[in-house]
């Protein structure tokens, strides 16, 4: 019995010990990254400074209940609010494309086209797996070392937190926030911690890099397009938050 005790004992202390750890590391990473962000983001368009590009990031277009997803509409309406004010010359619609049926920037590129965003000033990222990886490749693939984010707060925030941390200077303009409950906001929690882990133990880098993309050049599928798109956006990207 003593020997159980002893174990039970040593358990419970590395179980607080760890728990204490993650709760540290967690604050950590918050503080981390809305110091980053302070003064960088900007939910008011007259405030935001001009960048030859804005980088949009990606979510699906749709939820797992087959309906509009806010988070990529409102993304999208500032991104387009973003370019038709001109604070912008051009897009990187940055997503997840690692699977065939699955097409987050040619989504993106759709969406931004219904609402009136030249289908040549939009250039689609089909490797923007993370965030991590759609900041990295915009200056390292597209050659942009000064760009504005588009995406929510809580999402801008550690997205320029990893810009600054690879050197990148970015702004960043706020999509209108969607209600969050507390699994969201947990999973941001945990997203905030593997970008501390990935920039500072990690070293963490891209999937994939490759080939320098022009933005200044036309995009290349911009054929594709047209200002009055077809396609529905939701059979574009399958149902996923």
């Amino acid at each position: 019995m003593t020997a159980l005790r002893r174990f039970v004992r040593r358990s419970f202390a590395v179980a607080v010990s760890l728990g204490a750890g993650v709760v540290l590391l967690a604050w950590v990473a918050h503080a981390r990254v809305a110091a980053a962000a302070r003064e960088r983001v900007f939910d008011d368009l007259a405030l935001v400074p001009r960048a030859k590009v804005g980088l949009v990031l990606g979510c699906a277009p749709r939820t797992r209940e087959g309906r509009p997803n806010l988070y990529f509409e409102r993304r999208m309406d500032a991104a387009a609010e973003l370019y038709k004010a001109q604070v912008v010359e051009a897009l990187i619609a940055s997503g997840d494309n690692r699977r065939a049926d699955y097409d987050e920037p040619s989504a993106m590129k759709a969406a931004l086209v219904a609402r009136g965003v030249p289908a040549e000033r939009i250039h689609c990222d089909y490797a923007g797996f993370r965030t991590l990886d759609s900041v990295v490749r915009a200056a390292e693939v597209f050659g942009q070392r000064r760009l504005v984010i588009v995406s929510q707060r809580f999402h801008n925030e550690r997205a320029l937190y990893l810009a600054s941390a690879h050197g990148v200077e970015a702004y960043a303009f706020d999509a209108a926030p969607v209600a969050r409950g507390v699994l969201a906001r947990a999973r941001e929690g945990a997203a905030r911690a593997a970008a501390l882990l990935d920039v500072h133990v990690l070293g963490a880098a891209p999937k994939f890099l490759g080939p320098a993309i022009d933005v200044s050049a036309p995009a290349v599928d911009a054929q594709a397009w047209s200002n009055e798109p077809t396609a529905d956006v939701g059979a574009l990207a399958p149902a996923r938050r």
